[in-house]
């Protein structure tokens, strides 16, 4: 597990999408049709990333949903393992990591 945790995606939002491009969060939530209370609490990291404000944000600023949603698990897989310590470490896997059935990741699409 690494030490620093992962950007949130509000701080991406602000500062590689809405400040170079001088968007301003009325701007965004207007063209995502969301209240611009929504937008200020994500950027400030008091709101997670959906998967519906994912699309909105995709179609907003021309990136994909999944970009913004691996963005948020990123920083919740790493909340959560903080947050387990070391009762996660103490887990018995019941499938080792040899076996053909053995899913790593999700297949991409």
């Amino acid at each position: 597990m690494t030490e620093r945790r992962p950007s949130t995606p509000g701080e991406i939002l602000r500062e590689e999408f809405l400040t170079p491009n001088d968007i301003t969060q009325d701007e965004l939530a207007k063209a995502m049709g969301v209240s611009r209370f929504r937008v200020n609490e994500i950027i400030n990291g008091r709101r997670a990333i959906t998967s519906e404000t994912a699309v909105l944000l995709s179609k907003a600023l021309g990136t994909s949903a999944r970009f913004w949603m691996n963005l948020q698990v990123a920083v919740d897989l790493f909340d959560a393992e903080r947050k387990l310590g070391d009762l996660a470490e103490s887990v018995s896997c019941l499938l080792p990591a040899s076996s053909p059935d053995f899913i790593v990741e999700m297949p991409s699409t």
